[in-house]
C-alpha cells in the first residue's frame, strides 16, 4: 500500500466535520497486476427517506517544487481510479482534494482549468490549517 499524503488526516477530519462518515481508509481497487488504493471513501446520509451519497477522495498536498509535475501525477491517478471505481464501486463519485492555496494559484491557470473541464474533474478544495472544506466543485 502506498504512503498516505501529507494532508490525508486533515482532509479526513474536514470531511467528518462536514457530516461525512468515512467508510474506507483507504478504498481498495483491484486490477490485473495487483491493487490500487484511493485515499478515502465516505458516505453521507442526506435524509432518512433518501439514498445516501457515496464519494471516494484522492488527497493531494502539492507541496513539491513543481505543481505541473504533481498535477500530471494526480491527473493520471484520477483517470485510472475513476475507471476502476466505475467498475467496482459504481455508486461512488471520485473527487480530487487539493489545498486552497494550490487551487487559487496553479488550478486557476488556463492550462489547469482546461484540463479540469475536459476531463470533468470533481474537486474538493480544503483549508489545511483549519481542517475544513472550503468548496466542492462538480
Amino acid at each position: 500500500m502506498s504512503r498516505k499524503d501529507t494532508f490525508h488526516n486533515i482532509v479526513r477530519h474536514a470531511l467528518e466535520k462536514d457530516g461525512w462518515t468515512i467508510t474506507h481508509d483507504p478504498l481498495l481497487l483491484r486490477y490485473e497486476l495487483g491493487n490500487l488504493y484511493i485515499d478515502l471513501g465516505a458516505e453521507k446520509i442526506l435524509a432518512a427517506e433518501r439514498e445516501g451519497q457515496k464519494i471516494a477522495i484522492e488527497v493531494k498536498s502539492f507541496l513539491q517544487n513543481s505543481a505541473v509535475s504533481e498535477f500530471h501525477t494526480a491527473l493520471g491517478q484520477f483517470i485510472s481510479y475513476r475507471m476502476l471505481l466505475a467498475e467496482q464501486y459504481p455508486e461512488h463519485t471520485l473527487y480530487l482534494a487539493v489545498p486552497l492555496d494550490t487551487y487559487t494559484s496553479f488550478f486557476a491557470t488556463q492550462l489547469a482549468q482546461g484540463i479540469i473541464s475536459s476531463q470533468q474533474l470533481k474537486l474538493i478544495i480544503y483549508k489545511p490549517q483549519q481542517e475544513v472544506i472550503e468548496q466542492w466543485l462538480n
